[in-house]
C-alpha cells in the first residue's frame, strides 16, 4: 500500500514541476522580457563575446611585433595531450654566446579540450584566451596554427 501511495505521489510532483516549468515558458511567450538570445547569423559583425569565453589560445603581439614567450615550454609540458608544441632554436649573440629563442609556437586547436592549464603555467603571461569562435573547416590541418607571428621577437624587458 505505501509503495501505491508512493508512486502516485512521485507522478503528482512530476506533473507539478512540469507545471512550473510551463509557467515560466508560458510567461515568456505572451509576455517577453529581456531578450538575451543572439540572432548569431544575422549580428555576426556585432556579435561579442563575453571575456570569460574561451575561444582558442593566442599569443598576444604588441605594435612593434613583440610576444611575451621565452620559450621556456611549460606550456607544452603542462598541456595533457600535447597540443602545444615548442620548436626553438638557438642564435649566436654578439659576446659569443648562444641564446635560446623560438622558432614556432604550434597550437593544436583540434587536440585542444580548452583546459587552459597552458595559459595559467605561463610564467610570463605570454598566452591568453581568443574570442574566436568559428572553427568549422573541411580540413583539419586548418586548426594547426603558428601563435608567434613572422619575425616577431621577444619584450626586451623580459629577455634581460
Amino acid at each position: 500500500m505505501n509503495s501505491i501511495f508512493k508512486y502516485f505521489s512521485d507522478i503528482f510532483r512530476a506533473v507539478i514541476s512540469l507545471l512550473k516549468g510551463m509557467r515560466v515558458t508560458a510567461g515568456y511567450f505572451f509576455s517577453p522580457r529581456q531578450i538575451v538570445t543572439q540572432q548569431y547569423p544575422e549580428n555576426r559583425k556585432t556579435l561579442e563575446m563575453f571575456d570569460r569565453y574561451k575561444g582558442e589560445v593566442i599569443m598576444p603581439h604588441n605594435d612593434q611585433n613583440q610576444h611575451r614567450c621565452t620559450g621556456c615550454a611549460i606550456c607544452e609540458t603542462n598541456c595533457p595531450n600535447g597540443s602545444i608544441e615548442i620548436i626553438q632554436a638557438k642564435v649566436d649573440m654578439p659576446d659569443g654566446k648562444k641564446k635560446r629563442i623560438i622558432d614556432k609556437h604550434i597550437y593544436h586547436l583540434s587536440m585542444c579540450t580548452f583546459c587552459g592549464l597552458c595559459i595559467k603555467s605561463c610564467p610570463s603571461n605570454a598566452l591568453a584566451w581568443g574570442q574566436e569562435f568559428e572553427h568549422a573547416v573541411f580540413d583539419r590541418t586548418k586548426l594547426t596554427k603558428i601563435l608567434n607571428q613572422p619575425g616577431s621577437s621577444i619584450i626586451k624587458d623580459i629577455a634581460e
